[in-house]
């Protein structure tokens, strides 16, 4: 796989007016670059922040089977009216995996919820809940991780979208934390630059973060 791609950041369908101001969904094509790449017909991509369903979405449509987990309850409800098979979505917070019926996957793709190094919201609540601060973040996303490792078929893969962010406050290494932190618990094999047309954070480029599980 190339290691470096050029994606327009584009959706074919907007959300609905209530979720429009918070346009924060990665482009189809990149779900629908990692799926082809890495798993086949039938296949089981999970996702464990499922957002507005894009993961899910794809993967459906190009005949694999879904299954995610999302902490906020409308955002479940919109996600169920793209999908054949509603109950592949869950409410719940990924931090305990082990109550949710997740499937053995072959595939797990998402994009974290993001958070700066001074934000005063923990983003694993949707901002809901104070943060405890961004090493408890990068702690409680390794604990995830941990989590979803059991999860995985022997060839396996797990792929995690995410950019460094450049705001008002300075840089927060976020992509370079995580990898840092995940690659605690899983194989760390590499990473695949996305140049964007248009993407945010200060940035026209995002990370594919890629892992496997560490050798038996």
């Amino acid at each position: 796989m190339r290691t470096f791609i050029r994606l327009k950041n584009r959706h074919a369908n907007p959300l609905p007016k209530e979720f429009r101001d918070q346009e924060l969904r990665y482009a189809p094509e990149l779900v629908a670059t990692f799926v082809q790449r890495f798993t086949r017909t039938g296949d089981v991509v999970f996702d464990p922040f499922a957002g507005y369903g894009t993961t899910l979405a794809v993967t459906e449509q190009m005949g694999r089977v879904p299954f995610g987990i999302e902490y906020d309850a409308q955002r479940v409800e919109y996600i169920r009216t793209l999908l054949r098979d509603p109950a592949a979505i869950v409410q719940g917070d990924s931090r305990r995996l082990r109550e949710y019926p997740v499937p053995l996957f072959d595939l797990c793709m998402t994009s974290p919820p993001f958070t700066e190094r001074n934000d005063t919201f923990d983003a694993l609540t949707n901002y809901r809940a104070p943060s405890a601060g961004y090493t408890s973040y990068l702690r409680d996303l390794a604990a995830i991780y941990a989590q979803i490792r059991q999860f995985m078929k022997p060839n396996a893969r797990v792929v995690i979208e995410v950019s460094n962010l450049h705001g008002p406050s300075g840089i927060t290494m976020l992509a370079w934390d995580i990898a840092r932190a995940i690659g605690e618990v899983l194989h760390f094999e590499g990473e695949v630059v996305v140049g964007w047309d248009s993407y945010g954070y200060g940035y026209d480029h995002s990370y594919c973060l890629i892992f496997r599980a560490p050798d038996r």
